[in-house]
């Protein structure tokens, strides 16, 4: 019988869903010296993982498991993630925020309350340039809801190719200051890695334009300072972050009152538990099956 240990902040909805899923030879433990399966948010387990010596497989509840993958704590089990069902959700987020930017939405909403009737100047989307660091599930998506806008769209990934067909170029991490200075909005869906980290910094910012910029990947691709320099120089317009290096961000930091960067508690792209779950009943199929089970990640690539 496998034993499973859940540690997450949807624990109540996991254990409803496993009622009645049912799935076989599987039953959960409160006891984590007995737990060789276990469903859980990174953050919550990551500082406990010598406390479950029988661990043989963890699927995060998250895309996101930089937590797990730091180089100082234990990486002798299986380790899957979540992917596949944040592309829709974090569209939502940037498109909608780039329309109320581009559109004037939120000033219309003050004026309202001042009663003011003041048409303010605007220009269409279509015909202006999406650039986004990654290509995968997320970024993809993100390609083909900019697309059905009239965006013109550009990938950046590691190796300058991708499947997706709604990007109209690919450009290797190589030549990401030239895709930089096309970008009227620029999109991070970056995983956390030693490859990632400050990326977006006051040198590569440099040769940006007037652009929005999204950070909904990981916190660690933005370099805090860099980013303030770059919109002290009109670089970037404004900036939306819904990640950050110290989560929750201290509520001291700069930019909290910053005009020009709006601050979002890590929530474009929530894991819903019954998304996590499918994932996790699938995998748990193939576990007991013995094949390779989807969204493996590999320690030493970060992702």
């Amino acid at each position: 019988m496998n034993q499973l240990l859940i540690v997450a902040r949807q624990e109540k909805a996991y254990r409803q869903l496993l009622t009645r899923a049912q799935l076989p030879d599987l039953e959960i433990t409160e006891n984590p010296e007995h737990a060789t399966v276990i469903l859980a948010d990174p953050p919550r387990i990551a500082d406990k993982l010598e406390d479950y010596p029988a661990l043989i497989w963890l699927q995060s509840t998250f895309a996101g498991i930089d937590a797990l993958t730091r180089p100082d704590i234990r990486q002798d089990y299986t380790l899957t993630n979540i992917r596949g069902h944040f592309g829709q959700l974090i569209a939502e987020y940037v498109m909608g925020y780039t329309l109320d930017h581009t559109r004037h939405l939120s000033q219309y909403r003050q004026q309202q309350s001042r009663h003011q009737w003041r048409p303010l100047p605007y220009s269409s989307l279509a015909q202006r340039t999406l650039v986004i660091l990654g290509t995968g599930s997320i970024g993809s998506h993100l390609a083909r809801v900019a697309k059905t806008l009239g965006l013109e769209v550009i990938g950046i990934n590691r190796s300058g190719r991708s499947q997706e067909t709604s990007f109209d170029h690919v450009y290797p991490l190589s030549r990401l200051i030239e895709g930089l200075a096309l970008a009227d909005i620029l999109v991070s869906t970056l995983p956390a890695t030693a490859d990632t980290n400050n990326l977006l910094n006051a040198k590569t910012l440099s040769h940006c334009r007037s652009t929005l910029l999204f950070n909904v990947g990981r916190g660690n691709a933005v370099c805090e300072q860099g980013l303030l320099n770059a919109i002290a120089q009109g670089c970037v317009t404004h900036a939306y972050l819904d990640v950050f290096k110290q989560e929750p961000l201290d509520k001291q930091h700069t930019f909290w009152q910053h005009p020009n960067i709006t601050i979002t508690p890590h929530i474009a792209a929530e894991s819903f538990p019954e998304q996590v779950f499918e994932i996790f009943a699938a995998n748990y199929r193939r576990y007991i099956q013995q094949q390779p089970m989807m969204y493996q990640v590999d320690f030493k690539r970060g992702y």
